[in-house]
């Protein structure tokens, strides 16, 4: 097992990292899927007892990606948000955190969470619904295209190994798809669905480490 993997997509070299993390080297740009900020500010707002500093544990992580990697940009593939951005307990780590990072370029495709994205008051650059370059599609949506190689979100997949009692989240590598772990850390998966074609790069412990499926 390794911290990181470098893989192949659509001719790209990409590495995959174990803190559930794309970093695309040519770019110089870390992806990452599904933040969800403000998700314990939702759930506790509806009366669901959880603790605090989910989100400054993932800006942490954060810090530790982008120093790691020496990233010039991040690009969130969707669900930048999980819920309204004013009056929200989390804002003030963020704006904190995005001044730290005042030279990083910050993006951000629109996810199903998004629709109370503000991308002026968060200081990030809004990308829409998708964008393509070098071959790849970048989109929240784990959805095929017949010209590029898609890079998303939304699934937050999940593999189940033998021995371990719980589902791992990881990077689900498929023909012309691949798609990314939740970076939060405070959210379910998925589990997906074997097929012989596929790989899954399970992160867990600090480490990632690529499975074949290999059906028959």
């Amino acid at each position: 097992m390794a911290e990181c993997i470098a893989v192949d997509i659509a001719g790209e070299r990409m590495h995959l990292l174990a803190d559930r993390a794309l970093f695309w080297p040519a770019r110089g740009r870390l992806l990452i899927a599904d933040l969800h900020l403000g998700k314990g500010d939702v759930f506790r707002a509806a009366g669901i007892a959880l603790p605090s500093g989910g989100t400054a544990h993932d800006l942490a992580r954060l810090d530790r990606l982008i120093d790691a990697t020496a990233a010039r940009e991040l690009w969130i593939l969707g669900d930048l948000l999980h819920g309204a951005t004013h009056h929200a307990r989390w804002r003030e780590g963020w704006d904190r955190w995005r001044s730290a990072h005042a030279g990083l370029r910050i993006a951000a495709l629109r996810g199903n969470h998004d629709r109370h994205r503000d991308d002026a008051a968060l200081d990030i650059d809004a990308l829409g619904e998708s964008v393509a370059e070098d071959g790849l599609l970048l989109r929240h949506e784990p959805l095929p295209d017949p010209a590029h190689h898609v890079i998303a979100g939304h699934l937050h997949p999940a593999l189940r190994l033998p021995g371990i009692h719980r589902a791992l989240p990881g990077f689900w590598l498929r023909p012309g798809l691949t798609v990314l772990p939740a970076f939060s850390a405070f959210t379910g998966g998925q589990i997906v669905e074997r097929d012989r074609d596929d790989r899954f790069a399970v992160c867990a412990g600090g480490h990632v480490e690529l499975v074949s499926f290999g059906v028959d």
